[in-house]
């Protein structure tokens, strides 16, 4: 065990965080997303929502702020603006980590597919609500003032 670090980062996860650089992204997806054919690698956290994973994820991971936007849903099929229940806990999990200004993007189903296959690492998880799933870019920790 490790002080201050959430126990359900493992070391795989921890290890893949920590390769990333600024602007690579990494995919958290639910447990309908087609994670094997997609990933250039990929993480597997059955067990555990995609609440859980991001919450983890972003208590370690500083999000680009280079960007209007760090973090991106999929759209909902047929309906680009309908909200899901899972999108306010996306939001409310990023404006703790990221502050209040943070916002949430959105991608259209395939056009979040092809960004995933560019993806530095896919984490698949458990989660069953629907459009469950999220893409982070990582940004910059910088110096000590």
């Amino acid at each position: 065990m490790l002080k201050n670090i959430d126990p359900i980062l493992t070391a795989d996860l921890l290890y893949t965080l920590r390769a990333m650089g600024h602007g690579d992204e990494i995919v958290i997806v639910d447990a309908n997303f087609p994670a094997e054919s997609c990933a250039q690698e990929l993480i597997r956290m059955p067990g555990l929502s995609a609440t859980q994973v991001m919450d983890a994820i972003l208590s370690v991971m500083p999000l680009d702020d280079f960007v209007p936007e760090a973090a991106f849903h999929m759209e909902v099929v047929g309906d680009p603006a309908a909200e899901q229940p899972i999108f306010a806990d996306f939001r409310a999990i990023l404006a703790r980590h990221e502050g209040p200004a943070a916002k949430l993007g959105r991608v259209e189903r395939f056009d979040f597919y092809a960004r995933s296959k560019q993806a530095f690492a896919i984490v698949a998880t458990g989660e069953t609500r629907l459009y469950g799933c999220l893409i982070l870019k990582k940004g910059v920790i910088r110096p000590q003032a």
